[in-house]
């Protein structure tokens, strides 16, 4: 049976790099830790289930080069396993606090179980939960794409083409390193897109990428298919847009379905309810409160009284939920499929840590969705970007407007009066790193590793997650610490080149912080017309 609609859900997992070596109690790092817990492995947990009981299904999933260095660093793994045993035990006090009062006894239940859940998992996979995702990616039921290699903000480094393809290329590589294969597409960061970027990516073997809603509605000449199909870029690159009416309906919290009131309230912790002596040996050693994941209370209501989480009720509502984003999807494609003359496709993209992390119930909805669709109706299939560019290889060829998605939509996220500081340091750092490039020739064992890292600490201050972090006014404190000292690392690296006066303690201290990918060559960044470069000793 033909169906009206195809709909492609993309997960785009990621967080920005953050590895402290000299002090594991970090609260930054626990974003990783929460993250795992509460995303990446109830996922596995569900794309087990579904393969387990013979459900068919065709998900996206991007997974950034940082998020990969850190889900597969031995150092964070550990740190991750002593993080996982404190929930263990705190959720096991927590048994014996509450075994009076059975509703409350039985949430702490359910926190054990999900604890030691993941520490089940977590084990299977020998604590490296790539080769989990890459088990799916085999078995034909997950398309996992990459990303440039530090999530880059593209368009803000466009004057510099060396450092585009540098992130393009090395998130490539990475990709390749833990999945054997070359990526079908890429997620690019914050679907930043400018006309021409493309070109990059069709130079690596990239089949498609995507925009927002209005990159491809504003493209030139105007899509035949609005953004229903894609387009293909002047290089020959697909290009998908977002869904608008599909992705809000699930990432808004007060729209969409994350803000219902049966929902587990996010901002309700025990870290912060429960009496200070009680919680302060699961809290950080200096005796501040923070998150602990274990969460007693449901949304309820705008105000400050919150009601006891009720899990049922919470299953339920997902259920409801996921049949009625099926619905609409239903009705949305039979609409769609009356004007068009091929099958419409419905991009609906969405970070993957909103799954779970911040909306407790999002993987539980996704899975009920996923059944729905194989098992409860004909109208709608489940696809990736590559099936349908296999099903539809002919497509308009248009160049997508400069666009991005959050706020306004062109760019003011991670450029403005709060982040603007951030660009004439890093253009000059740029420069800087592509001069290298192009001159340094035949350096030696020591100069080689210490142009290696100065474009590891280029690349790792090119991060967007800083700039948007300074924007929406969160962990500004931390953001500001990072790229400062990627600043002055880069710097104090720069000067000892010129100098030749290398610090070796100094370069090992870097190296073993910062030590994202290993196999990283400084002459990723050489110009193309400078490939021969005449040799210039340093």
């Amino acid at each position: 049976m033909n169906k009206n609609g195809l709909l492609a859900i993309i997960l785009h997992a990621h967080l920005p790099y953050v590895r402290h070596p000299e002090d594991k109690h970090v609260l930054e790092e626990e974003w990783l830790y929460e993250a795992t817990t509460e995303t990446y492995i109830p996922l596995i947990k569900i794309f087990s289930n579904l393969i387990q009981d013979g459900i068919n299904f065709n998900l996206t999933l991007s997974l950034s080069p940082t998020l990969i260095s850190m889900l597969t660093d031995d150092l964070l793994q550990q740190r991750y396993l002593d993080y996982l045993d404190n929930l263990i035990k705190l959720s096991t006090k927590e048994l014996s606090r509450t075994k009076n009062n059975s509703e409350l006894h039985h949430l702490a239940e359910m926190y054990q179980q999900t604890f030691l859940e993941a520490k089940k998992v977590w084990r299977a996979n020998d604590g490296n939960l790539i080769t989990a995702f890459k088990q799916f990616q085999d078995l034909g039921v997950l398309e996992i794409i990459t990303c440039p290699a530090t999530h880059g903000y593209l368009p803000l480094i466009k004057l510099y083409p060396e450092a585009v393809k540098a992130q393009i290329k090395l998130g490539i590589k990475t990709y390749q390193q833990h999945f054997d294969r070359k990526p079908a597409g890429i997620w690019i960061p914050e679907c930043g897109y400018y006309p021409e970027q493309d070109q990059f990516l069709w130079e690596e073997g990239i089949r498609y990428f995507f925009t927002d809603s209005h990159g491809i509605l504003n493209a030139k000449p105007k899509p035949h298919y609005a953004n229903f199909a894609p387009i293909y870029c002047p290089s020959g690159v697909a290009a998908f847009a977002r869904d608008l009416e599909s992705s809000k309906q699930v990432w808004s919290a007060t729209e969409g379905y994350p803000g219902d009131y049966d929902y587990r309230e996010f901002y309700r912790d025990i870290g912060y309810d429960l009496d200070y002596d009680y919680i302060k040996p699961h809290l950080h050693p200096e005796g501040f409160r923070k998150q602990t994941g274990i969460k007693y209370y449901r949304i309820t209501g705008e105000g400050s009284h919150k009601e006891l989480y009720k899990p049922h009720w919470a299953k339920e509502k997902a259920a409801i939920h996921a049949g009625n984003f099926l619905f609409n999807r239903q009705v949305q494609a039979e609409y769609l499929n009356q004007r068009m003359d091929r099958t419409p496709i419905i991009i609906s993209p969405y970070d993957a840590e909103l799954f779970g992390h911040w909306w407790y119930e999002g993987p539980t909805w996704l899975e009920f969705l996923i059944r729905k669709i194989a098992c409860d109706q004909q109208e709608i299939a489940l696809s990736t970007p590559s099936q349908y560019l296999d099903k539809y290889p002919i497509n308009q060829v248009a160049t997508p407007s400069q666009s991005s998605w959050g706020d306004e939509g062109y760019n003011q996220v991670w450029l403005n009066q709060t982040n603007d500081w951030i660009y004439p340091q890093l253009h000059q750092m740029t420069e800087k790193m592509i001069n290298l490039a192009n001159k340094v020739t035949n350096p030696n064992q020591l100069e080689e590793r210490t142009l290696n890292q100065l474009a590891r600490e280029l690349l790792l201050a090119q991060s967007s997650d800083w700039a948007f972090i300074l924007k929406t006014d969160t962990m500004t404190e931390y953001a500001t610490r990072r790229l400062n000292q990627h600043f002055e690392n880069f710097e104090k690296l720069y000067q000892q080149l010129q100098q030749s006066r290398i610090n070796n303690d100094y370069l090992k201290q870097l190296e073993a912080k910062n030590n994202l990918f290993p196999n990283l060559g400084y002459k990723i960044y050489q110009s193309n017309e400078n490939a021969n470069y005449k040799e210039v000793t340093i």
